[in-house]
C-alpha cells in the first residue's frame, strides 16, 4: 500500500486537494516554522500541493502513516504539549493529557489545523485559538445532531473533549453512560425508567444509555473486567481500570487473565472459568449491550419502549460477543469471543430468559431430530395409505 516515490501516483491529486488545509500545516511545520494560513484558498492549494510533491521526491518515501492519510503525531505537537503538559503551568482548562491526546486523530492532524492563529509569538500573544469549528470536518453528524432535542441545550464539547476523544469501539459504554448522567441525574434516570421499566436498576446496568437513545441499529455484547465494590453488580458497573488489573497480571498483558492458554481466542468456556475462579473474588466478567455505530440522534425512538426490541431480537445480536479490554492510553480494546452464549456462561441475566442469550447448537440439533422424528410417522402413514389407495377399493 506505502511504496518509495512509486506511491505519489496512488495519493492522487483529489486526496492532497481533500486534505490540503492539513498537508499545508504538515509542510509548514517540515520546514521549521508555524505560520498563519494564507487566507487565499488558491493560493494555500498550490503551494500545498507543490511542497507536498518536492517532499516525497527528495525523500523517496511517503511520509503517510497507516490508516491516516495526514501523516502520524510525530514531530507535530511536541512545541505545544511542551507547556500544555504541565496543568501547573497552564491551568486546568488547558492543561492536555499527552498520552490520551496523542492516540486521537486530531493528534495526528497537528494542533495548528485548529488552532490556526497561533504563532510563533505565543504565549506572549494570545489571539483567539482558533477559527475551525467541529462542522469543517464533522457536518454530517452535525447535520444529524442539530436536528436531535439535544442540540439546543449541548455543545459538541458538552460531551466529546477534542484533546480525548475516541472512537466508539474505545470507549466503555460506562464512560458513555457517565456523559449522559453529567446532565441527567442518575436518580432522575432510574426513578424515570421505573414508571414503565420492570427492574430499572438491572437495565440500566446492563445497557449503554445510546442502544435505546440514539438510531443505532446494530448490538453486540461487550464484556468487561468490572470491580466487586460492595455495590449491586446488577445495577452500579464499576469497571477495573488498567492500572487496578496490573497487580493481577504482575505486568503481564491483561488479555491472559482470560485467555489461559495464551492462543489470542476467547472461548465462551475460559469466560465461564474466569467468574468461577476464587482467585478472582474483588473482580468479575460484567456483560453490556452497546451499539456498534452510535448515532447522534439523540431521542427517544418508539420501537425501544418495545420489549421484544432486545428480548426478541435473536442470536444475532445475543451471541455475537467481544471482550473490551482498558488499555495504558485510557481507551479501550476488543477481543472477538467464540460466538454463543456467552450471557448465559457469565450468567449475567439469572431467573431470565433473553431470547439467544442460551441458546446451544447440540440442543438445537436433538430439537430438530425430535420434530423431524414426529413428522416421519403421520407423513410417512399418510404417504402408505395414499398408494395403496387402489387396493382398498
Amino acid at each position: 500500500m506505502f511504496g518509495n516515490t512509486s506511491g505519489i501516483t496512488n495519493l492522487g491529486m483529489a486526496e492532497v486537494s481533500a486534505n490540503q488545509d492539513r498537508v499545508y500545516q504538515f509542510n509548514q511545520q517540515v520546514g521549521g516554522a508555524v505560520k498563519q494560513r494564507d487566507d487565499s484558498l488558491l493560493a494555500k492549494r498550490s503551494i500545498s500541493i507543490l511542497l507536498s510533491v518536492l517532499f516525497f521526491v527528495a525523500t523517496g518515501e511517503r511520509v503517510i502513516a497507516a490508516d491516516f492519510s495526514f501523516g502520524d503525531a510525530t514531530g507535530k505537537n511536541e512545541a505545544c504539549i511542551a507547556c500544555h503538559e504541565n496543568q501547573a503551568k497552564v491551568g486546568n482548562l488547558n492543561y492536555i493529557d499527552p498520552k490520551k491526546f496523542g492516540h486521537t486523530t486530531h493528534a495526528k492532524f497537528g494542533c495548528t489545523t485548529c488552532h490556526d492563529t497561533i504563532t510563533s509569538d505565543h504565549p506572549a500573544v494570545k489571539p483567539k485559538a482558533r477559527t475551525t469549528s467541529c462542522s469543517d470536518c464533522h457536518g454530517d453528524i452535525i447535520s444529524q445532531y442539530s436536528a436531535s432535542i439535544h442540540a439546543k441545550n449541548a455543545s459538541c464539547s458538552g460531551c466529546h473533549n477534542p484533546h480525548r476523544v475516541n472512537r466508539a469501539n474505545e470507549i466503555s459504554a460506562s464512560e458513555m453512560n457517565k456523559q449522559c448522567a453529567s446532565c441527567h441525574s442518575s436518580v432522575k434516570i432510574t426513578a424515570s425508567h421505573s414508571k414503565w421499566l420492570p427492574q430499572a436498576g438491572l437495565h440500566l446496568g446492563a445497557i449503554a444509555c445510546v442502544s435505546c437513545h440514539s438510531k443505532a441499529e446494530n448490538y453486540v455484547i461487550s464484556i468487561y473486567i468490572a470491580k466487586r465494590d460492595g455495590a449491586e453488580a446488577e445495577s452500579t458497573v464499576n469497571l477495573a481500570a488498567y492500572e487496578d488489573l496490573l497487580k493481577y497480571t504482575k505486568g503481564d498483558n491483561i488479555q491472559y487473565l482470560i485467555d489461559k492458554n495464551r492462543d489470542n481466542y476467547i472461548s465462551l468456556e475460559e469466560l465461564r472459568k474466569f467468574n468461577r475462579d476464587p482467585a478472582n473474588r474483588d473482580i468479575y466478567l460484567k456483560s453490556i449491550m452497546t451499539p456498534v455505530k452510535p448515532t447522534h440522534s439523540f431521542q427517544t425512538f418508539d420501537n425501544r419502549w418495545d420489549c421484544s426490541f432486545c428480548h426478541g431480537s435473536g442470536p444475532e445480536i445475543m451471541q455475537t460477543s467481544y471482550l473490551t479490554l482498558p488499555e495504558n492510553n485510557g481507551t479501550f480494546r476488543q477481543v472477538a469471543v467464540e460466538k454463543g452464549a456467552a450471557m448465559d456462561a457469565l450468567r449475567a441475566i439469572p431467573n431470565f430468559y433473553l431470547m439467544g442469550s442460551t441458546r446451544n447448537g447440540t440442543l438445537n440439533m436433538i430439537g430438530l431430530l425430535i420434530i423431524f422424528g414426529g413428522m416421519v410417522m403421520p407423513l410417512g402413514h399418510g404417504f402408505l395409505r395414499f398408494l395403496t389407495r387402489k387396493n382398498r377399493q
